[in-house]
């Protein structure tokens, strides 16, 4: 990776855009909602912020996420572009000829299949998320974390290790969260606000995908599937899906475990997560990536034929 100075980059920088990925998380939304924080109290520049997909309802309490928009006129030019938590550049859709565009663009992410797009990159695979990969930057480079950037960090960094119970949970990511917690984060109100407040709605599909789960190869493999009829008669949104996989790899049988969502007849969008099984580089096969333990891809085929497809890569 080429060295750069973000300050001198912003500073010279007019118009700046930051981007989050499709079907948003609480990395890549408290990424964003940081960096623009800290982009305007040090700076005392409003950046804008691009959603390529509806902000689940448990994180709209993060600071100035509502300025968040989903639509941008893709002939403007940004004198930067910033990804957050983008582990590969399709993933912010259409927004991506925005990001090409721009005089400079610079790639902020965690993955570890993370391709190194953009003129710039700050990428830390060790690092339990890119809420923890700008707390480091921020830290080494003496940048004062605010109360609201706290907050969105700590989310950042608390949703990517699921509560600081998954294997990315590290030294660092404690001494990170404590500082942010001195720094105004409240653990018990961001707890409440990312896991406690889900919909009627939400918990009954999810009880349906559980319910309606298949288990294969002496039960070390467990799967489940979402058609649109299914999301269409619960009303949920694509961010229902989410945690559906973790709660099956958490049954003591299974190694392997995934979620298959029809996108449409010919294409199913793929969560995978596992307890030893490297699952990224399951999905690269795809054109897909993640983390050694949980990862997804989207596979050109119907659900059915991708479970198929899924399944002979899996087993050995």
């Amino acid at each position: 990776m080429v060295a750069f100075n973000l300050d001198d980059i912003i500073k010279n920088s007019k118009k700046i855009l930051l981007l989050s990925h499709m079907n948003p998380d609480g990395d890549t939304l408290g990424s964003m909602c940081a960096m623009y924080s800290m982009i305007y109290n040090r700076f005392k520049i409003k950046a804008d912020m691009n959603i390529v997909s509806n902000i689940p309802y448990n994180y709209k309490f993060l600071p100035n996420v509502n300025l968040a928009q989903r639509y941008y006129d893709k002939s403007l030019v940004y004198d930067l572009v910033i990804s957050l938590d983008v582990a590969a550049i399709d993933r912010v859709l259409d927004s991506q000829v925005l990001f090409e565009k721009a005089k400079c663009s610079i790639n902020i992410d965690h993955h570890k299949t993370n391709p190194g797009f953009g003129d710039y990159q700050i990428i830390e695979p060790d690092s339990s998320s890119c809420g923890e990969v700008l707390y480091n930057y921020f830290k080494k480079n003496n940048w004062e974390i605010d109360k609201d950037s706290a907050i969105c960090l700590y989310t950042a960094i608390m949703t990517d290790t699921g509560n600081f119970k998954f294997e990315n949970t590290s030294a660092n990511a404690f001494r990170a969260v404590a500082d942010l917690v001195e720094a105004g984060a409240n653990p018990n109100y961001i707890y409440k606000q990312c896991y406690e407040t889900k919909t009627k709605n939400f918990v009954l599909f999810q009880n349906y995908c559980v319910n309606k789960a298949e288990f294969t190869d002496d039960n070390r493999i467990v799967y489940t599937t979402v058609y649109k009829k299914d999301l269409e008669k619960f009303s949920a949104g694509d961010d229902y899906t989410d945690g559906i996989a973790e709660t099956l790899r958490a049954i003591d049988t299974t190694e392997v475990a995934f979620v298959a969502k029809e996108v449409d007849t010919k294409l199913t969008k793929i969560s995978m997560r596992s307890k030893k099984t490297d699952v990224a580089e399951i999905c690269s096969r795809f054109g897909g990536g993640g983390h050694t333990f949980a990862a997804g891809c989207t596979i050109k085929s119907s659900v059915k034929d991708s479970i198929n497809k899924l399944l002979r890569e899996i087993k050995p």
